[in-house]
């Protein structure tokens, strides 16, 4: 999926199809903030005016390289975990027997359905960070696009989670429901701090 076209992609977003979904598109918007992050880093290394920033830089760029092509990646495994719940509810039910495998499988892709968004949103979240760096010691002719990319990832890490508690909502392990119903409150509390953070620190 992560090799069509932009407008292929977007075509295909459009349709009837149920994916891709919120999920890839989270998936993208945190794969786009983490190349504008490697963007400003690669016009802040080898400038002689940010050599005391290059060595910072060029980790950054490193780290946001992984994360961009693995939220890339996630574009289809979010779709990938949604349409395994749809197959999970298709499944038939004409006995008991039947019942009980179907609401098993369905209780097991809804929570597969969780934890993907929920890495998602964690990626997303670590990109944040890196934008921050970009933001502060990276070229000032970027600094607007060190800040896109603070937005683009927390818009991906809000929207992802979007997605992880809609289907919590349909899991009866309880348990499972509370541990990652706490872990998305933390994501969202962080992403919006660091965003407000970051933003903050630029006069423009």
């Amino acid at each position: 999926m992560k090799n069509l076209s932009i407008t292929e992609f977007a075509e295909i977003t459009a349709s009837k199809s149920a994916v891709p979904g919120g999920g890839s598109i989270a998936a993208l918007c945190g794969g786009l903030s983490a190349a504008l992050v490697e963007m400003v880093s690669n016009i802040t290394i080898g400038n002689k005016k940010y050599a005391d920033a290059k060595e910072t830089m060029i980790s950054i760029k490193e780290k946001a390289f992984i994360l961009r092509n693995d939220l890339l990646d996630d574009i289809e495994k979010d779709s990938n975990a949604y349409a395994q719940v749809m197959n999970a509810y298709k499944l038939p039910k004409t006995n008991d027997e039947e019942k009980n495998i179907r609401s098993l499988e369905i209780q097991k892709e809804l929570k597969n359905a969780v934890l993907v968004p929920l890495e998602i949103a964690t990626k997303a979240c670590k990109v944040i960070e890196l934008s921050g760096v970009a933001v502060k010691l990276g070229n000032k002719n970027a600094v607007t696009d060190g800040m896109v990319s603070t937005m683009m990832a927390r818009t991906a890490v809000l929207a992802a989670l979007l997605n992880a508690k809609i289907n919590l909502g349909s899991i009866k392990d309880q348990l499972f429901v509370k541990e990652m119903s706490e872990k998305v409150r933390k994501l969202e509390t962080n992403c919006i701090e660091a965003e407000k953070r970051i933003l903050n620190s630029v006069t423009l």
